[in-house]
């Protein structure tokens, strides 16, 4: 299992996404995600969201949250625990990002993009603003089987 963080930056009623377009071999080719990625050796969540939001977006985070733990199975890929951030501020101008464009969205323009069908589910719990919450999203392929929130079954 592999440590990510993801963070959902936003800016009144936007949200700051990153449609993956430019990297080869991508799994999240084509979709709309935040912003994030791997740990780095003995990396803490926090540092890890601070240095992909510098690295991604030019930008310094100054008031963000962690919302929730985001667990992915795949029959294709490595599993994941996912630290789920989001960020409400920041200083700095927006940079060009070499794994996709970025753009601000308006969250009722959002779910019409294309996004992975987990991500609608906990993309939701952050704008009910859910407590802390436990996902567990299995995946066959790219089709989502199973999601369970805090040890219940949603699907």
């Amino acid at each position: 299992m592999i440590n990510t963080t993801l963070c959902y930056i936003t800016r009144g009623d936007q949200v700051l996404m990153l449609h993956r377009v430019k990297k080869k071999n991508d799994l999240n080719q084509g979709k709309w995600i935040g912003i994030g990625g791997k740990f780095l050796p003995e990396e803490s969540p926090d540092q890890c969201l601070l240095r992909e939001a510098r690295e991604e977006t030019g930008l310094e985070l100054t008031s963000w949250r962690c919302r929730g733990i985001v667990t992915f199975l795949s029959d294709r890929w490595e599993g994941e625990y996912m630290y789920l951030f989001t960020a409400d501020g920041f200083t700095g101008r927006l940079k060009a990002c070499d794994e996709g464009d970025l753009q601000w969205v308006s969250r009722d323009f959002l779910s019409s993009l294309p996004q992975w069908e987990g991500d609608r589910i906990f993309l939701e719990l952050l704008w009910q603003d859910a407590p802390f919450f436990l996902l567990t999203l299995r995946y066959q392929g790219e089709r989502l089987v199973q999601a369970v929130l805090n040890g219940e079954t949603i699907r």
